[in-house]
Order: C-alpha cells, then sequence, then structure tokens
C-alpha cells in the first residue's frame, strides 16, 4: 500500500495539520468574501485609474491572480509589487492595497510606510502587527482577519478581499456568482482528490507519485500563469523541493531550447501543464506542440485541467489540486508541510542586521 493511502502516515508526518487547512480553502474563501463585504471605504476611492497591490509570499500570488481577473474585465491597470522601494506610479489616484499575513512583512512595511506621504487612496489587509498599527494611526481603512495558519494557507482571506475592494471601487462588477461558482467547483474537486480517495482513483495522488524525485516545472497560460507560480511556491514550502514555473507562450520563445541538456536533469524533470478551455487557441496548440518537443528531447510531462466556467473557477480549481499534490509529495518524502525553517533563519539574520 502507498503512504499516500495510509490515513495514519498524514497525522504522523503532518501534526501542524496543513491537510486541514488545504481541505478547508474552499470554506475559508467562503468566510473571506462575506466578511470582506463589511469593510467600508470612502466614496473617493472610486475616483482611481490604477491598482498598486505590495506583498510577498501568498498575498503576492494573491495579486497575481487579482491582476490576471481584472485584465479581462476591467482598463484599469494593476502591478503586484513585491519590494522595499514605492513605485514611481503611486499618485492621487491609485488605489495602494497593502497585503500581510503577519503585518510585519518587512517589504510591505517599507512601502507602505512611503505610501503613507502620498495622496493614495489606501487600504491594509492584515491579521494584525506593525502596519495594522500605522494604518490605524494615519486613518487606513482596514480589512482585519483572524485566521491561524501558515502565510500560504490563508490564499482565501488574501485573494477574497481584493476582490470584494475591486467591487466596492468599481474596477470590477459584481463578483458574487464566481465566487459561488469557484467554492462550488473547489468543494466538488476536493471529494475527488481528498486523501480518503485511494491511489488507484486519485489524480492529485497519482501526479505526486510521478513528481516524487524528480524535479517539477509547471507551466502555465493566461489565468493560469500566476497559479503556475503558486504551485511552484507550494511546492518548495509545502514538499520542501525544487519547483521552477514557466509560461507560456513566453518559453516558446526561449526555454524550448534548453529542454535536452544537462541531459541528466532531462531525465529528472517532470513538466506540468496547467490548462483551461478558456485559454486562446492558439496558446492551446502551443500546449501540444510544447508537449511535442519535451517528449523528443526525453523529458516527461502531465496536464492538470481546470475546472469550472469563470475564470476565478478555473484558477481556483488548479490551486486546490497543486495544494494537494504539494501536501502529497511532502507525506512521500516524510516532510513536515507546514513549517519553514529556512524561512525563519533567514529572516533571524535579516533581523540582525
Amino acid at each position: 500500500m502507498s503512504v499516500l493511502d495510509d490515513l495514519a502516515a498524514y497525522q504522523r508526518i503532518d501534526p501542524q495539520g496543513m491537510l486541514d487547512r488545504i481541505r478547508d480553502l474552499p470554506r475559508q474563501c467562503r468566510a473571506a468574501w462575506e466578511e470582506a463585504q463589511d469593510l467600508e471605504l470612502p466614496d473617493d476611492y472610486w475616483d482611481i485609474d490604477k491598482v498598486v497591490i505590495l506583498g510577498m509570499g501568498g498575498s503576492a500570488i494573491a495579486g497575481d491572480l487579482f491582476r490576471s481577473l481584472v485584465a479581462l474585465e476591467s482598463p484599469i491597470s494593476v502591478f503586484s509589487h513585491r519590494d522595499y522601494d514605492l513605485p514611481l506610479v503611486v499618485d492621487g489616484r491609485t488605489l495602494l492595497i497593502a497585503s500581510s499575513y503577519s503585518g510585519n512583512t518587512e517589504e510591505v512595511l517599507s512601502c507602505f510606510e512611503r505610501g503613507l506621504g502620498t495622496g493614495a487612496k489606501k487600504v491594509v489587509v492584515t491579521t494584525g502587527g506593525r502596519i495594522l498599527a500605522a494604518a490605524r494611526a494615519n486613518g487606513v481603512p482596514t480589512f482585519v482577519f483572524a485566521y491561524e495558519a501558515e502565510p500560504r494557507a490563508a490564499l482565501g482571506y488574501s485573494l477574497m478581499p481584493l476582490l470584494a475592494i475591486a467591487q466596492k471601487t468599481g474596477v470590477v462588477a459584481d463578483m458574487s456568482a464566481n465566487v459561488e461558482e469557484a467554492i462550488a467547483v473547489m468543494v466538488g474537486l476536493a471529494t475527488r482528490i481528498s486523501e480518503k480517495v485511494s491511489l488507484a482513483d486519485n489524480p492529485a495522488k497519482q501526479l505526486a507519485e510521478r513528481l516524487h524525485e524528480r524535479l517539477p516545472v509547471v507551466y502555465g497560460a493566461g489565468i493560469l500563469a500566476p497559479v503556475a507560480r503558486r504551485w511552484k511556491g507550494q511546492i518548495n514550502e509545502t514538499s520542501k523541493m525544487w519547483c521552477f514555473f514557466e509560461e507560456l507562450p513566453e518559453a516558446n520563445h526561449n526555454a524550448v531550447v534548453g529542454f535536452g541538456l544537462p541531459e541528466e536533469i532531462a531525465a529528472k524533470a517532470l513538466v506540468v501543464f496547467l490548462q483551461a478551455p478558456s485559454l486562446h487557441p492558439r496558446v492551446l496548440l502551443r500546449y501540444d506542440l510544447t508537449r511535442t518537443a519535451l517528449d523528443e528531447a526525453g523529458v516527461e510531462s502531465a496536464i492538470v485541467d481546470a475546472e469550472g466556467k469563470s475564470p476565478l473557477a478555473q484558477m481556483m480549481s488548479a490551486i486546490l489540486f497543486g495544494d494537494w499534490v504539494s501536501l502529497y509529495l511532502a507525506i512521500l518524502s516524510g516532510v513536515a508541510p507546514a513549517p519553514t525553517p529556512p524561512i525563519a533563519k533567514l529572516k533571524e539574520r535579516l533581523a540582525g542586521r
């Protein structure tokens, strides 16, 4: 019997309960969406022509997802910013959203403090910390949530408030139906890929078995490009593995040339294509041709199909699938999925300088 079908193994290897957090994502999204409806914003927050989201890690991924969604239906430009310095585009018609789970992310704090000196319309999304104190001291609207988890496991509380804020400021139309569909699709998917579904019938477990002790490379296009990046981060943090991501069609203009070398790496790599019927027909053709090129170079590949009709549902279904895969990879390697000691160590070293 595979360790993935040994339910006792999850309790032994995952004492912090990352499995519970992954299972909870649909419910978390609903709770975050409903709570964000109570956020009150000043009337002049409608007077914007761009959105800048400050975030790192899971908060920044939420910004990437948000940017892709907004691009489908709004002329408003969205920037997902990962750095210490405030981008020069920030002005009086900017909606500046600082998102930090802990409230102490130093890059976000640095940008937000600089943003306080601008005329930008500001909002903070956090659980607390220094950024909440700074926001309240300066009269900045805040969405404060309570959800005990690793920051990457709080994606619902990073993304859903962004959608609610966008709806409240006229950046996007009513998202309620799309949110409901995304939650329903995730609930249905979870019944087919949870730990209680055997390896023989569980595509997420099957993909994890294929990826175990390999080099994962995740490809995405359009709305699934930021999802590929999410997969990369989840496999890094939860599975404690190397992982990379590529974006199509861009990868066809560079990465395709390097598929075969070094041969040792090509033999160990496994490329996962995140696919959805809503992608451009020429992009879907490129998926097929890229898989052919990989095969010719001796590189294995696999496809994961996003589910749902709306872009949000397709994004979230592919994210949930990847979260389960990352958990299963951790179980296969016998490593605790939740803690990330190297990140904590790096932060300690930074704090001392």
